[in-house]
């Protein structure tokens, strides 16, 4: 038999871990290449049979750097896989060795990963057990913020089942997880459960399927059940609210717990709801395109799985038992959360279901925190003040105080030295006046290198609609951005090109060559207005791509247009602002710079209505 490991360099195999190498040679020895996996889920009909992938994985390669990041680990081969493998496993593994190495992280993923160090943070987070309590109810994140008048009549009905029930706001750390953050994640959530054990809790009650599988997985001595099985067993009478047909979406999470799925299934039906299921469901279910933070690096494939569910609905409204599924599915079809189902049915089956979105979602999860502090009586409290990084944001805060330190410093010199005339609005720009065309010419200089250097762009601009006012600042900034742009493009071309190559590896970038491939210049004016990819990176990797040069600069010119006028008209007044002056100038450049900000949004309403897609 020959050896998976085959196509593979000596050293390639040496760096892998353990595990990973178990699980490349499961897949490999049990896969038999029958395609019923592959000809289910969207990511493997992108990149292959799972027996492929595990007998040529080499993380050299730049392919496979992302490749297991755009997996969702929902699990649904393993659920269709005859022989009983689980390439999901493979993926997460895949996963946790490119973090290992150095090569897993992305600043895609930043925003997942502040949302999780929102949720183990000392604001956030907060644990509340009664006298006696030996069961907890954990709402996870999603939850509490969307739904938090629900989360807290939820908690309710349960004291009045289990009247000594304790709570736990916190994060499981899940995204941490599957992003194969795995040191991070053990630790964490160790700490977790140790404190819950020492407080002798042994059952966990979870509102989130997430936060279910990894109380089930890694919990321990810890019981863990979802809430919808515990309200199924209340009794309770029937309430017949409608006669309505819905269907379930079955969070991926849940994929092997029919117990859980089939006590959603009996709260509908005591609502009075015929359910009728979709294709894809119960141990089949398909993930709703959010699993596994896929959509951070591969949104294209995120649409996918949410388009086959768009199909298989029917045009019926769908109920989901998990939050972060109901917010996503939003946007493509009716989607609500069972609570909202079970709470308060009129309006949920109206469309008009009470859900809180981002930032509003942070104020809600504090409100509820401090209700709870303020009503529940406990023996034991605590908020979360352990962390993994705690070295690391101490030498963040240090830095931050001492960059605002120097600043005051700096105002309080330049007043004391008698240099504050100069930051006068009109004495200011008389000075530059004064310097003739040396002062703009300087300043478009610097403004053409920035680019080819990474240099960030804003400050410069704000700089020049402080020098040189609202036209004028337009005018030298517009037009020393569009050359600067042109220039790395142009070494991208002709110059660099292999080792501009060589950076820009990953699928993002992939999409981005296939967009202009098939779309051209409106690709370029798409990446202008919907900052989805990094200003000076793009400028780059536009330079790799078959676009024509001309239209590449009057598409970036065009396109940049509107922000760097807002931005301008703006940093124009700025100096007044400074001394407490608000002109009309300054007001007409926040407004500018809120519609600017406001693009994407228009965007995705847009698209999300007329059911397209992106050019990327």
């Amino acid at each position: 038999m020959n050896s998976p490991y085959s196509g593979k360099t000596e050293s390639s195999v040496k760096t892998q871990n353990f595990a990973l190498q178990q699980e490349l040679q499961t897949v490999s020895l049990k896969c038999t290449n029958c395609k019923l996996c592959q000809n289910e889920c969207e990511f493997l009909k992108q990149y292959g049979k799972p027996k492929e992938i595990a007998e040529t994985f080499d993380l050299s390669d730049k392919t496979f750097k992302t490749m297991a990041f755009e997996c969702s680990l929902c699990g649904l081969c393993a659920a269709v896989c005859p022989a009983k493998v689980n390439p999901a496993s493979m993926f997460l593994e895949m996963r946790r060795e490119a973090v290992r190495q150095g090569l897993g992280v992305f600043q895609e993923h930043s925003g997942i990963l502040a949302y999780e160090k929102k949720g183990t943070s000392k604001l956030f987070s907060w644990y509340g057990l009664p006298e006696g309590c030996d069961t907890i109810f954990f709402p996870g994140c999603t939850l509490p913020g969307t739904r938090a008048d629900k989360t807290l009549a939820l908690f309710e009905l349960i004291q009045q089942k289990i009247p000594s029930i304790g709570i736990v706001l916190d994060c499981c750390t899940k995204p941490s997880h599957d992003l194969g953050r795995n040191e991070f994640f053990n630790v964490m959530f160790e700490e977790m459960k140790d404190f819950l054990i020492q407080n002798k809790i042994n059952k966990v009650l979870v509102a989130c399927p997430n936060c279910y599988k990894i109380f089930d997985q890694y919990g321990g001595d810890l019981s863990v059940m979802s809430v919808y099985e515990f309200l199924a067993k209340l009794d309770i009478p029937a309430k017949i609210i409608s006669a309505q047909t819905v269907t379930v979406h079955d969070p991926c999470a849940m994929r092997f717990k029919e117990p859980v799925q089939s006590s959603v299934r009996r709260l509908i039906e005591q609502l009075g709801f015929t359910i009728q299921e979709m294709p894809h469901s119960g141990k089949n279910t398909i993930c709703c395109g959010e699993g596994g933070s896929v959509g951070a690096l591969s949104p294209d494939l995120s649409y996918k799985w949410a388009g086959i569910r768009k199909q298989e609905h029917n045009g019926n409204r769908v109920i989901t038992y998990c939050a972060g599924c109901a917010n996503f599915l939003n946007q493509f079809m009716p989607a609500d959360h069972i609570l909202d189902l079970y709470f308060d049915p009129e309006n949920t089956l109206a469309g008009k279901a009470k859900v809180c979105k981002a930032p509003i979602t942070y104020w809600k999860r504090l409100r509820l925190k401090q209700h709870l502090k303020n009503k529940l009586n406990t023996a034991i409290s605590r908020e979360r003040t352990f962390s993994v990084q705690q070295t690391a944001s101490k030498s963040v805060v240090v830095k931050r105080v001492i960059i605002i330190l120097a600043v005051v410093s700096a105002i309080i010199l330049v007043h004391a030295g008698g240099a504050a005339k100069y930051f006068e609005t009109d004495t200011l720009r008389e000075l530059v006046a004064s310097k003739g065309v040396l002062a703009p010419v300087i300043y478009m200089l610097i403004y053409i290198i920035a680019p080819a250097l990474f240099l960030p762009g804003l400050p410069i601009t704000i700089v020049g609609g402080i020098l040189f006012g609202p036209f004028w600042g337009v005018v030298y900034t517009i037009t020393s951005a569009t050359i600067g742009a042109s220039v790395a493009f142009l070494i991208s071309r002709y110059v660099a090109r292999n080792w501009i190559n060589a950076k820009l590896a990953g699928s993002k970038w992939r999409r981005l060559d296939e967009g202009v491939e098939k779309y051209g210049w409106k690709v370029v004016a798409f990446t202008r207005l919907i900052p989805l990819f990094p200003f000076n990176l793009l400028n780059y990797a536009f330079g790799l791509t078959k676009i024509k040069f001309i239209h590449y600069v009057l598409t970036t010119f065009i396109c940049m247009l509107p922000a760097c006028i807002a931005f301008i008209v703006f940093s124009s007044s700025l100096l007044d602002l400074i001394k407490g002056k608000v002109s009309g100038s300054l007001v007409a450049g926040i407004i500018l710079i809120v519609l600017v900000s406001l693009i994407p949004l228009f965007y995705k309403k847009y698209k999300t209505g007329k059911g397209i897609s992106d050019p990327l």
